[in-house]
């Protein structure tokens, strides 16, 4: 079997980020250079962002109440990350931007701001599906259309308070609707959130001009793996909540009897922050912001159908989709094999080609389920420093997999996939 490819045309990487050069053993011995299809769980460093956290190591200080040069450089930094964090989505003027962990965080914050029910749809990440208090679900239908016709029947059915939705699919890639979906729940009375984890990376994001009152993503997903996440969203909610965390920095005043809390982003941003996070998801997003971000779907397309058509010619080989008629995808690519469990493929693919790939359920079980995998699937997922000759790798390599042209033995111990012997680890390899 040959991997069938849509052009000869070499698709270049659009941006160096960190790890581009690693080597990896591999179990049947030598090495190669590591092909990373696992972005969507989480991206490299760009080099703009690595450079920017070495510039910034030397005056690293505590922010906001230090008098020194350092503190004072610190704070200065830490705040100008919320202007490149506004700018990257085109917040309002009266929103405020939060650094949190990651998605989850900043999606928990949200939940205890909430002040009613809110809607949400059976194919969530769990990050947008556990957190809301009052959450009712809608199951998506077989269409995108007719699944906007179900949120619309239930946002107007009772009062809500909001839609948390996510912007692009972390199992599929698909896009939703988002300026389309942020007018029904304002004309039903609700609030829009979007889990823009998936979305950030790969597509401009305009807040304002789509009418989203509230977006959440990850650093670590966009290029900034430095531990820090962000809610952007209206003030008069996060004004009005508990804080989210109770501390220092959350305050204006403190007595024995009482507590003045501060508002937002202060108020939920208690004890020392992340200012290297910060930091560098600042970088990634004014690095991002240079790039056109069409010249970035055109490389993910390019890409994307590269590796659905070499895919598309392996025996048993199932693609993993919601609806027929879903206008975008981002680079991701989650499919199954007759014959091979998602794990043990995924091994496979890292143990003799050094590629490495996501398996199983994605913190979306639901989603899993209905689609009739609830085993899992693997997912392949490209970024900005993906390129032709990684997806040519890949899909020879499946292809070779499903031909039983396999070097080594792989077994199944405590849920995990593994080669047997593994050669590849060492005491001396591992950091």
């Amino acid at each position: 079997m040959t991997a069938v490819l849509t052009a000869d045309v070499c698709v270049a990487p659009l941006a160096q980020v960190s790890g581009s050069d690693l080597r990896v053993p591999l179990v049947q011995g030598g090495d190669c250079t590591y092909v990373n299809f696992d972005y969507a769980a989480s991206a490299p460093a760009l080099a703009q962002v690595t450079d920017r956290i070495g510039a910034l190591l030397p005056t690293y200080s505590s922010v906001h109440r230090g008098a020194g040069y350092a503190s004072r450089v610190s704070t200065e930094c830490y705040e100008k990350a919320r202007d490149s964090v506004a700018r990257f989505v085109g917040a309002c003027d009266d929103q405020v931007v939060v650094f949190t962990r990651n998605t989850t965080d900043s999606l928990n914050l949200l939940a205890g701001c909430v002040p009613g029910s809110t809607v949400v749809l059976d194919i969530e990440h769990h990050a947008n599906l556990l957190p809301w208090k009052d959450s009712r679900v809608v199951r998506a239908a077989d269409t995108l259309a007719e699944t906007v016709r179900l949120l619309v029947a239930e946002l107007c059915s009772k009062p809500t308070a909001l839609l948390a939705v996510t912007g692009a699919s972390n199992v599929t890639g698909e896009v939703l609707p988002i300026a389309a979906l942020a007018e029904v729940a304002h004309r039903c009375g609700a609030r829009i959130l979007v889990d823009a984890a998936q979305l950030a990376p790969h597509r401009r994001i305009d807040v304002e001009e789509w009418g989203v009152d509230y977006l959440a993503f990850s650093g670590h997903k966009l290029y900034a793996p430095f531990g820090a996440g962000v809610l952007v969203g209206r003030r008069d909610w996060l004004d009005a909540a508990e804080p989210y965390l109770a501390g220092g920095g959350a305050v204006r005043n403190v007595t024995v009897e009482s507590t003045q809390w501060a508002p937002a982003p202060a108020r939920h941003e208690a004890g020392t922050p992340n200012v290297l996070g910060a930091a560098a998801l600042a970088a990634a997003c004014d690095a991002l912001s240079e790039l056109d971000f069409g010249t970035v779907a055109e490389h993910e397309a390019a890409l994307t159908g590269r590796l659905l058509d070499g895919l598309g010619s392996v025996d048993g080989l199932e693609f993993l989709r919601l609806w027929s008629d879903a206008p975008d995808t981002v680079g991701i690519v989650t499919f199954t094999i007759d014959g091979f469990e998602p794990g043990e493929i995924a091994a496979y693919l890292s143990a003799e080609h050094g590629i490495g790939v996501r398996d199983g359920r994605f913190c979306a079980h639901p989603l899993l389920g209905r689609l009739g995998k609830p085993d899992g699937a693997v997912r392949v997922s490209l970024g900005l420093g993906s390129c032709s000759e990684d997806v040519d790798r890949l899909v020879d390599a499946v292809c070779s997999l499903v031909a039983g042209r396999r070097n080594w033995a792989y077994a199944k111990e405590s849920g995990q996939w593994n080669p047997v012997p593994e050669t590849r680890f060492s005491r001396d390899a591992l950091v």
